[in-house]
């Protein structure tokens, strides 16, 4: 008896399956970046909800929002006031530590400060290096960072402070110095921006959760620890010009100078009340009125 006869698949079918089969990959893949682009977003507004309630924690323990960063040590008195702080150069970030889970890390950052009180100093302190995944939103993945001194680099956060319409006016809830209570946002704490989102630069020099120096002399922490919505007067790279909250990209030295995120089509903030909204780019006329405290001006949430 003679076998059934199979026929094979001629040229053109076998074309036509393999496109089919790479227009399915495509849009598999797709797919599966859509899902992870919308589990990064979500956790990323969850940490900021967790920052957000770790200043809020500090309000109550303290009666008084951290400062953004207190001024580095031995400077004139009329320039900064008297060097009061026991935390000079620490950003805010460090100073929620123990109100976010990180208890630890922050009796260690105590005793280096006894030891040393300039933060710069590697050792004593070794903290700066520490990665906080709290600090870092899930969307800008660890990358290595353009810079080479020092070789170690240090922990970075995508999070900083909002210290109001630029650094110079210091309108906002954390700047230089700032002893901010709940009772001095008369504009209301659900129309009050408090942190927001920016990704480090691409050096890894701005955008530190434990401190040192920011850009521009006199603003120290600018654009590191804390950045107003419409910052310039700093100089550094040729940025002079405020930049809106707008789309940008990690290449672009100037992208340190304003609030954006690597989400599409804005980034998250959290308001003095502690919530957490995902403002798009459009919203970027408004944030002038949202980042006083007490500016008196009618804004409203979009």
């Amino acid at each position: 008896m003679r076998a059934p006869h199979r026929r094979a698949f001629t040229l053109i079918e076998l074309l036509i399956v393999l496109a089919i089969f790479a227009v399915l990959t495509g849009l598999l893949l797709v797919a599966v970046q859509k899902v992870r682009a919308a589990a990064a977003r979500a956790e990323c507004a969850n940490q900021v909800r967790q920052i957000a309630l770790g200043l809020h924690q500090h309000h109550d323990t303290h009666g008084v929002l951290p400062p953004g960063m207190a001024h580095p040590p031995g400077f004139p008195i009329w320039m900064y006031g008297p060097d009061t702080d026991p935390y000079p150069n620490l950003n805010w970030h460090a100073r929620i530590l123990p109100f976010v889970g990180h208890e630890a890390l922050w009796r260690k950052t105590v005793e280096a400060y006894a030891q040393d009180p300039v933060v710069q100093n590697n050792p004593p302190h070794l903290w700066d290096t520490v990665f906080v995944p709290l600090f870092h939103c899930p969307a800008d993945t660890p990358r290595p960072y353009t810079r080479v001194t020092p070789t170690i680099p240090r922990g970075t956060t995508s999070y900083l402070g909002v210290s109001g319409t630029s650094e110079a006016w210091r309108d906002g809830v954390l700047y230089l110095d700032s002893r901010v209570r709940f009772a001095d946002i008369t504009d209301g704490m659900s129309n009050t921006l408090l942190i927001g989102e920016r990704p480090p630069s691409q050096d890894g020099n701005d955008g530190t959760w434990y401190g040192g120096w920011g850009n521009g002399y006199g603003h120290w922490m600018t654009a590191n620890a804390y950045l107003g919505v419409r910052t310039t007067g700093i100089g550094d790279y040729g940025c002079d010009t405020p930049y809106p909250f707008a789309a940008d990209r990690i290449a672009n030295p100037c992208s340190i100078f304003h609030f954006w995120s690597l989400h599409s089509g804005g980034g998250h903030f959290a308001f003095a009340d502690g919530s957490v909204r995902f403002l798009t780019y459009d919203a970027n006329r408004l944030l002038p009125a949202l980042a006083t405290r007490a500016g008196g001006e009618a804004s409203e949430v979009p």
